[in-house]
């Protein structure tokens, strides 16, 4: 491991499992001092202890991404125990695979809520503590859904809208030398996809690379994005989807011509 994140302070929500956790372990691995962001207390916390057994340093805080007072008290507790913050990863989300139809304006409410106005929230409350911390990066967890047509509305809606607010943001915060980029993955292999094997086996077939994402793989890219090497990176959409959204229809189209037995390309 690198030490590109010494003495820097890290922010991930929904950190408690799936690529969050993976986020905050490489954070750790790399120097930084994480906050471990989330409403799984018992998974957070033993992440938390995790991570310093293995000589990290990062503790847990609950946060409901949704409530504009959890992310004051966040500030509030940043402020106090570390007197700066460097990166916020918005990564806190959830799924809803349901049409239009079959959506209710509760679970509407909800899926907004959680991706697209916490990642609002957050910007909007810690963006200055970011800027009299010297600046640094932000990152909104996106997906491939934000970037092609997709059968789930209010996920879809919410993963479209994120785009919008990071490059917004992105302009807005440049004068505080604050990055904000989005990392749009396409299938990977965490818990929000457990059990769905016929869409996880469609996702797999549809992607070019032909298998899902580790959570590392994508915690990888967020670091990336979130490090010096990508100084000079802001107001990106980053697809980190085997080439699903870029290439996938083609190549379907491609091998299926050519497996045809007289085939017309």
């Amino acid at each position: 491991m690198s030490d590109r994140f010494v003495d820097q302070v890290v922010l991930v929500t929904g950190a408690s499992g799936g690529q969050g956790a993976a986020e905050a372990r490489l954070f750790a691995g790399e120097g930084a001092k994480v906050i471990i962001a989330d409403i799984l207390d018992d998974q957070g916390t033993a992440l938390a202890k995790e991570i310093t057994a293995a000589g990290g340093q990062a503790i847990y805080h609950r946060l409901d991404v949704s409530q504009e007072a959890a992310w004051q008290d966040a500030e509030e507790m940043i402020v106090g125990q570390f007197k700066a913050l460097h990166v916020l990863v918005n990564n806190a989300g959830v799924a809803l695979r349901r049409p239009l139809l079959e959506t209710e304006p509760a679970d509407w409410e909800r899926v907004l809520a959680v991706n697209l106005t916490g990642p609002f929230l957050g910007l909007r409350t810690l963006a200055p503590l970011i800027r009299d911390s010297g600046g640094g990066a932000v990152i909104n967890t996106g997906s491939i859904a934000g970037m092609i047509g997709h059968f789930a509305t209010a996920y879809s809606t919410s993963k479209w809208g994120l785009r919008g607010l990071t490059k917004s943001a992105a302009m807005e915060f440049a004068k505080w030398n604050i990055r904000v980029n989005a990392i749009h993955p396409g299938i990977v292999d965490t818990p929000i996809v457990a059990g769905s094997d016929d869409f996880i086996e469609a996702m797999e077939w549809m992607t070019p690379l032909g298998r899902s994402a580790s959570a590392d793989e994508m915690a990888r890219v967020v670091a990336f994005l979130a490090s010096s090497d990508a100084s000079f990176i802001t107001g990106l959409d980053v697809n980190a989807d085997g080439g699903f959204a870029e290439l996938g229809a083609y190549r379907q189209v491609y091998e299926r011509v050519q497996n045809s037995p007289q085939s017309k390309l």
